[in-house]
């Protein structure tokens, strides 16, 4: 009995184990490239705000972060730099800076989604049709999955 109480013990954890390495590494291995990165240069020289994601704010944590520049156009969203990977991520605009996922939650229905981040090492993301980048203030990362905030930046 002993025996079959350790087997058990030792094969969910094995289990468990590969479960989370699983849910870290998928994304990373099905993740898109980056778009080029004289594309992103470009987008970044005709944007019309500019904002520096940082790991410091009070929802970024070791798993859950982003830096570099996110520059907003009327037309477009790019990123230059970094994201933790992660499942499902999505950037949205919100009217107000928010850092943490207490802060989000109650705005989420408020605020306007922009799409779906597939790559970790930069992105662009056009700006849906009727969206006014002016009416907003902050770029949120936001993961969709686990309703996790990733990061943050003010842009005006």
């Amino acid at each position: 009995m002993k025996k079959i109480i350790l087997l058990l013990f030792s094969h969910g954890a094995v289990l468990g184990i590969g479960f989370a390495l699983g849910v870290f590494f998928l994304p990373i291995l099905t993740a898109e490239s980056a778009p080029d990165a004289a594309v992103l240069e470009q987008e970044v020289q005709q944007a019309d705000y500019s904002a520096q994601l940082t790991r410091d704010l009070r929802g970024s944590d070791a798993l859950h972060w982003g830096e570099g520049t996110i520059s907003v156009s009327p037309e477009r969203i790019a990123h230059q730099g970094e994201l933790a990977p992660g499942p499902d991520y999505m950037v949205y605009l919100t009217k107000d800076f928010v850092e943490h996922e207490d802060e989000f939650e109650p705005v989420k229905q408020d605020a306007v989604r922009i799409g779906a981040v597939k790559s970790f090492d930069g992105f662009l993301l056009d700006v849906p049709d009727g969206v006014d980048v002016e009416g907003y203030t902050t770029v949120v990362v936001w993961c969709e999955t686990f309703g996790e905030f990733i990061t943050a930046a003010k842009y005006r």
